[in-house]
C-alpha cells in the first residue's frame, strides 16, 4: 500500500511539472519547484532584489517563467573546449609574446 501511495505521489509531482511548463507566470511556490531553489533561499533572493519577481497588490510574489529561465541561465561558463579555442583565436590574431 505504501508503495502505491508513492508512485501515486511521483505521478502528482510529475502532473504538477508539466503544469508549471505551461504557465507564463509562476506562483512563489511553482517558481521554487520550477527552479529548483529552496523557499528559504528564494525569500532571500527576493528580499535582496536578486531575483527579477513581481508583487501586485504588494502581497502575493509572481516570477515570470521565461524571466525566471534567464536568471538561471546568467553567468555562463566557459567549458575548457571553449577557453581553448578562444585562446587560439587570440594568438593567431595577436601571435605568441616571447618574454
Amino acid at each position: 500500500m505504501n508503495q502505491i501511495l508513492e508512485e501515486l505521489k511521483g505521478l502528482k509531482t510529475m502532473i504538477q511539472a508539466q503544469g508549471i511548463l505551461k504557465k507564463d507566470v509562476l506562483t512563489f511556490e511553482e517558481a521554487c519547484t520550477y527552479s529548483g531553489i529552496s523557499k528559504s533561499f528564494m525569500y532571500k533572493l527576493t528580499s535582496g532584489g536578486k531575483i527579477p519577481f513581481y508583487k501586485p497588490g504588494g502581497k502575493l510574489v509572481y516570477f515570470k517563467r521565461v524571466e525566471l529561465d534567464e536568471w538561471l541561465l546568467q553567468n555562463r561558463s566557459n567549458s575548457e573546449d571553449e577557453l581553448e579555442q578562444l585562446a587560439e583565436n587570440w594568438i593567431s590574431k595577436h601571435g605568441r609574446r616571447q618574454k
